[in-house]
């Protein structure tokens, strides 16, 4: 493996610095780079494929197929796809076939199927119920008024059944996730039952039913023959870091294995990723995935849009002006991140022209690799696409918050108690709290991930005063609660 780093000075040359990767033949990378993905114990390429562009949105001239075949043959290991991705896991099934990766047909391979990892999504939160429910991201491409087993039971048929509702014993996918979460409706729902199901209740949440397929158990009533039908449960959000880190604290019996993340270049435009909910991932060891390294294509020739045609599909190599080896970098580099999912527009024999080629060779890069200065380099010139505007999916930037939810109480006679929940991080990240009483500085605490929705606490032996908590960033800028008193 060949580790270098980025310089402000070398960023324009890193297209022609892909080239000692590429090596003859069919493989682009003789032993692609590996990371352990936390709960998840499984040890994945740093480049997945994802399910989206050419395996959803096919050119006329491309065969998606091919591009499933052509990443097995590279050595990626880590494979997307979902219930929302039209095409997309009917072409995994044609794939899977020429793999031998059916079981129960001739020539089943179970050592080769135990060797990948293939997550699916279903963007329903409920298992069962909850249509009628306002503000949910309800989606299929099955039946109106399907549920989330519904959708994996349709994710198997797809890929290893007939297309028609059967799948065979001993299919099964790697992850499920609840995917796209984007408002605290979403949460509510997703969690509904989560604890006790009750299989009479009118609604039950995703990550209830979930669980009865992952342990072969009918908590829910809504698995009668108590399948085993998925190994792990986790979920992905695009849009709101505060949305996804309740996601991540309500999770009291930790089935939230994995978390499939947007993060790219342009992240610190935003309310980012980077600073807020994958440090809260990551200290819960989940199995990160990234995802949108190249904004959807809008960092390229895309409208920043979603997709929805194969127009929309980009089929070059980068630009002279922002390469994609340091976009895929970026997202790599990231603390906690273990693999990033791209979709693939267009392979070909001249490795050059390949995006599964050089996406690859571009993925061989160790976490932490990239400095500080390194990803701001990377930042300037992304930065400028389309005026900074390329994350259409993610919430606009917000600053430096101070503690949330902040509280004062007496914990005895000549003692104060301050609670309160996590600040969220502007464009830099927090590095530790301050405790002020009367104007003048009395303690501090180190920042950490707030992984469940037990409140930090601060105990201050006097008999009170007017109290404030700061929240400081790696900028030295702060940002102060109101005046708490007894």
């Amino acid at each position: 493996m060949i580790q270098r780093t980025l310089t402000r000075r070398g960023f324009l040359g890193t297209a022609a610095v892909a080239a000692p990767f590429l090596a003859l033949g069919k493989t682009a990378v003789a032993r692609p780079l590996k990371r352990e993905m936390g709960r998840l114990h499984f040890e994945a390429t740093t480049l997945g494929l994802g399910g989206q562009a050419s395996l959803q949105w096919t050119p006329a001239d491309v065969d998606p197929v091919k591009i499933v075949l052509k990443a097995f043959d590279l050595g990626i290991n880590y494979f997307d796809t979902s219930n929302a991705y039209g095409p997309s896991q009917s072409i995994y099934g044609k794939a899977f076939r020429e793999l031998h990766l059916i079981p129960g047909e001739a020539g089943y391979d179970e050592r080769k199927r135990r060797s990948i990892f293939l997550t699916s999504k279903s963007v329903l939160r409920f298992g069962k119920g909850g249509w009628t429910k306002p503000g949910l991201s309800n989606f299929t491409n099955g039946p109106r008024g399907s549920h989330t087993l519904d959708d994996v039971r349709r994710t198997l048929s797809l890929i290893y059944g007939d297309g028609n509702g059967n799948y065979p014993a001993g299919a099964y996918l790697d992850q499920v996730l609840v995917h796209a979460v984007s408002s605290p409706e979403d949460v509510e729902a997703a969690y509904e039952g989560y604890l006790n199901p009750d299989p009479k209740a009118e609604n039950i949440g995703a990550i209830a039913a979930l669980l009865d397929v992952r342990d072969g158990t009918n908590r829910t009533g809504l698995n009668p023959k108590e399948e085993k039908l998925i190994r792990h449960i986790g979920f992905s959000g695009h849009h709101s870091p505060a949305v996804m880190i309740d996601m991540i604290q309500r999770d009291e019996r930790g089935v939230l294995d994995g978390m499939l993340v947007a993060i790219n270049a342009n992240d610190r435009l935003h309310f980012n990723m980077q600073y807020n909910v994958i440090p809260v991932a990551a200290a819960r060891n989940m199995g990160l995935i990234a995802m949108k390294v190249f904004a959807d294509g809008a960092l390229y020739t895309k409208p920043a849009t979603w997709s929805s045609k194969p127009e929309h599909v980009v089929r070059t190599v980068g630009s002279v002006a922002l390469p994609s080896r340091p976009l895929v970098e970026y997202s790599l580099s990231i603390p906690g991140i273990h693999t990033a999912i791209i979709g693939i527009g267009q392979i070909d024999g001249d490795p050059k022209s390949c995006q599964l080629t050089q996406n690859l060779a571009s993925a061989q890069v160790a976490a932490g690799a990239l400095t500080a200065s390194d990803r701001r380099a990377i930042e300037e010139p992304a930065n400028a696409v389309k005026d900074g505007k390329t994350n259409f999916f993610q919430q606009a930037r917000q600053d430096l918050t101070p503690p949330r939810e902040a509280a004062i109480e007496r914990g005895g006679s000549n003692v104060v108690r301050l609670k309160w929940q996590t600040a969220y991080a502007g464009d830099e990240p927090i590095t530790h709290y301050e405790i002020w009483r009367d104007g003048r500085k009395i303690g501090q605490i180190p920042y950490r991930p707030q992984t469940t929705s037990a409140p930090f606490v601060f105990e201050d032996a006097a008999a009170g005063g007017t109290y404030q908590i700061a929240a400081v960033d790696a900028a030295a800028r702060t940002a102060r609660t109101a005046e708490l008193t007894i």
